[in-house]
């Protein structure tokens, strides 16, 4: 018998995320575990056999857009004559599963971020039209067992998972409700998975948790240690041949130990880029908010971290108009930015999302209030972005390429402090040697010298440093 698998078309997936680099990464994911039922990725849902919406409860707004594109896809269903499968994964599957599936029957499956490996077993049974179509349990080491061991790398950066959930219970958030309790992956089984992802060409690679400073995984066989903090993690990943640059996201101000504080100065691997959000400058609103820190252990932080790098980027994260906040809790923020001085940072309005804490409490600020003092916030971290980028010009920085850049001739790649760089290849005598597209995949992956000569608020233009021709 003639096998014809091979000729067989692969049925395609889509995948929409939304949300944080944590859900970038269970996308990834996700494709890993369908890849071997046959599924090969489509670049849209018109294209696609199954689409997956990988959502984001953190904002109403990002909820209410899940409903609206779920509206899209039954009309696309409907139009197919039921020849396509919605799948709905994330935080919001995890937090409103049931509801979904009352409030939208389209949909045929309903996932929490920790049981998107059950992804096989559900499209077979939802093809059977038999069995549970919804699973939103708590399964993280199960999950992390059961993906493949090894991953397909898409570029020379990669995220990495090291932890999940969150203990920490601050009253504005879902995230301890829709991902659980603090869990940490054995650094033997990270240092695999990053070892593959070097294998492949990765040279950079982002740990990520929803509190990964909190990490605390068991430490390597060899090790006499029970445990390992997230500054032993790093300095462990910089060891392994081909990884050049790691980062870290998302820290809280808890958990930002000495040992972590000194591995930004003592390992050249590590980035000079932190992301610590602080949510507000007020110990008033940061006790309502259950943050377990003030503003001056915040800044005490800073300053220690700046210490140790001192030319570090900060970035951090902003709600405005909680709970009873006034114009004095509101200054204080204010007066947090302007002493820290940010590199980039990002400001919401204050979002009650049901069944966290303060969504019951006093004080529930007006609308206008909010959008005044977030545009007063954000004119302020606009300001401080634009003269941070500014401060580049005139540097030559290494540039991690990554592709092509947004003009012709132009590639794309990242700076140290996480920046996007456009520059230019002319100035190197092998961009007119060669063919330019031949030069630009080549440059793909390498960290390479760049001029800066022009800043924006989002991104550094420059022009590649040629390389001498006794180094070529």
């Amino acid at each position: 018998m003639t096998d014809t698998s091979a000729s067989r078309p692969a049925k395609r997936v889509f995948i929409k995320t939304y949300g944080c680099q944590m859900n970038v990464y269970d996308s990834e994911r996700m494709r890993d575990v369908l890849r071997p039922i046959g599924y090969a990725p489509a670049d849209s849902a018109d294209e696609a056999d199954l689409v997956i919406l990988n959502t984001c409860h953190i904002r109403e707004k990002a909820t209410e857009k899940v409903y609206s594109e779920l509206g899209q896809l039954k009309l696309m269903k409907q139009e197919r004559g039921g020849d396509l499968t919605i799948a709905v994964a994330g935080c919001v599957a995890q937090a409103e599963g049931a509801e979904i599936m009352r409030r939208q029957p389209a949909v045929d499956l309903v996932l929490g971020p920790q049981a998107y490996h059950k992804l096989p077993e559900m499209i077979a049974r939802a093809s059977r039209a038999k069995g549970d179509r919804l699973e939103t349990e708590f399964e993280t080491l199960e999950k992390f067992d059961a993906l493949p061991k090894t991953r397909e790398a898409d570029g020379p950066s990669a995220f990495l998972s090291v932890q999940e959930g969150c203990d920490k219970f601050c009253t504005f958030c879902v995230v301890p409700y829709t991902r659980g309790a603090e869990l940490s992956r054995s650094v033997d089984d990270i240092t695999a998975e990053a070892r593959s992802l070097a294998a492949q060409g990765v040279r950079e690679i982002t740990l990520l948790g929803q509190n990964v400073n909190a990490f605390h995984g068991a430490a390597p066989a060899l090790s006499n240690e029970a445990d390992w903090t997230l500054g032993q993690l790093v300095r462990h990943l910089a060891k392994i041949g081909g990884i050049e640059r790691i980062r870290y996201t998302t820290s809280h101000p808890r958990d930002m130990d000495d040992d972590l504080i000194a591995a930004h100065g003592d390992t050249a691997a590590m980035m000079p880029f932190l992301h610590l959000p602080v949510q507000s400058g007020s110990d008033r609103i940061l006790r309502a908010m259950n943050r377990g820190h003030t503003a001056e252990d915040y800044r005490e932080i800073i300053r220690k971290v700046r210490a140790a790098r001192p030319d570090i980027a900060l970035a951090s994260d902003f709600i405005v108009g909680f709970p009873g906040e006034t114009h004095a809790d509101f200054e204080a923020t204010m007066q947090l930015v302007r002493d820290v001085n940010y590199a980039i940072a990002y400001s919401f309005k204050y979002s009650a999302r049901p069944g966290t804490p303060a969504a019951d409490m006093a004080g529930q600020v007006p609308e206008q209030v909010k959008d005044a003092r977030l545009q007063q916030l954000q004119q302020l971290l606009r300001e401080q972005q634009a003269a941070f980028n500014r401060s580049k010009i005139g540097q030559t920085v290494p540039v991690l390429v990554t592709g092509r850049g947004r003009n012709p001739g132009q590639a794309h790649g990242r700076s140290p402090w996480l920046q996007a760089v456009h520059f230019d290849l002319s100035g190197d005598h092998r961009a007119h040697d060669r063919d330019p597209d031949a030069f630009l995949r080549d440059l793909v992956g390498q960290i390479v010298d760049v001029r800066v000569i022009d800043a924006s608020l989002n991104s550094l233009t420059g022009e590649l440093v040629p390389v001498r021709e006794a180094a070529l």
